[in-house]
C-alpha cells in the first residue's frame, strides 16, 4: 500500500488499532529477498527467517493506514513464540502505545504481533520508531537504551558482507523510499539511501541461527544508519549473549556499531 490521491494516512496516536492483515512467508519469496542480500537460504531449511516480520511489522502499519514514509527504526524486539513454517498464513494484530514529542519529531512505540487462525502468537515484534519533523532541526529522539556491547575490540568477527544499491533495491518494498531513492534520501540528509532496519537483522539472524529453533527473545538495536554500499562486519560476543552489525574504522577512526542484538532467549526444539 502506497499513498495517493484518493488515500489520506492517519496521524499516529495512542491507541490506534492494526488492521487484521494476512501475511505469508513462503519459500520463494524468503529465497528471492535473501538471494538479493547474498544470503544462502538452506541454513534455515523449511523455517522462516523471523528477521521478515521487522519488515511486515511495519507494512501491516502501512496498510491499516500509517505512513512510514522517512520514518527511522531505533529498536525492536523479535519473540518468537514457535517455529515458523514457510508457507503459513499469519494474521497481524497490535496497536500504537505511546506517542511522544521529541526535538526531531515524534517517537512512537507500536506493539505488534502475528498470530495463528486460532489466536495463538506465533511471533511478536514491538518497536520504537522516530517519526521525524521537517520544520525541525534540532538533534534528539529521546532517551538512548546504554549500549549492550561495550567493548567492540573483545568480539569475535564471523564475517563481512558487501552491500550494494543492487542488493538493497531487490529487498526493499514500497513503503519508505529513503531505503531506495537517493533524491529522498539525501532530502533526509543522508548521504546516500539508508536500508531498513529489517534488511540488517538479517545479516545477524543468519550468523546466529542454529537448525531447529523452537523460540527466541532477541532485542535489536539500531544504532547509526547503514548506507546501502557500506562494508559491514559481523561480530558476536564470546558468550553468544549479543552480535553485532559493525563498521571498520579507517586510520585512527574506530569501528563503530551499527546494529546490534541483545539474546535473551534463544531455545532449540527438543
Amino acid at each position: 500500500m502506497t499513498k495517493n490521491d484518493a488515500e489520506v494516512w492517519v496521524d499516529p496516536h495512542a491507541g490506534f488499532q492494526i488492521d487484521r492483515i494476512d501475511t505469508c512467508v513462503t519459500q520463494g519469496y524468503q529465497k528471492e529477498k535473501l538471494d538479493a542480500l547474498e544470503l544462502d537460504t538452506s541454513r534455515y531449511g523449511h523455517q522462516v527467517d523471523p528477521s521478515f516480520y521487522i519488515g511486515l511489522g511495519i507494512h501491516a502499519g502501512i496498510a491499516s493506514g500509517i505512513s512510514a514514509e522517512g520514518n527511522v527504526n531505533m529498536l525492536s524486539s523479535i519473540i518468537q513464540h514457535r517455529p515458523l513454517v514457510l508457507g503459513e498464513m499469519l494474521y497481524s494484530a497490535g496497536c500504537i502505545q505511546a506517542v511522544e514529542p521529541v526535538p526531531r519529531g515524534r517517537r512512537i512505540t507500536t506493539d505488534v504481533w502475528f498470530e495463528d487462525e486460532a489466536g495463538g502468537r506465533a511471533v511478536s515484534v514491538p518497536r520504537e520508531s522516530l517519526k521525524p519533523d521537517p520544520s525541525k532541526s534540532a538533534r534528539g529522539a529521546g532517551e538512548r537504551p546504554a549500549p549492550v556491547i561495550s567493548e567492540v575490540s573483545s568480539l569475535e568477527i564471523l564475517g563481512e558482507h558487501q552491500l550494494t544499491p543492487e542488493g538493497t533495491r531487490g529487498y526493499s518494498t514500497e513503503g519508505n523510499a529513503i531505503h531506495y531513492e537517493e533524491d529522498v534520501a539525501q532530502a533526509a540528509g543522508f548521504r546516500a539511501p539508508i536500508i531498513g532496519g529489517g534488511q540488517g537483522v538479517h545479516y545477524l539472524m543468519w550468523h546466529l541461527w542454529q537448525d531447529g529453533i523452537q523460540s527466541m527473545h532477541l532485542d535489536v538495536f539500531f544504532r547509526r544508519p547503514i548506507f546501502w554500499d557500506d562494508r559491514v562486519q559481523v561480530g558476536r560476543a564470546k558468550d553468544g549473549a549479543a552480535i553485532a552489525l559493525l563498521r571498520e574504522g579507517n586510520g585512527d577512526e574506530p569501528t563503530k556499531v551499527l546494529t546490534e542484538i541483545r539474546v535473551n532467549e534463544m531455545e532449540r526444539e527438543t
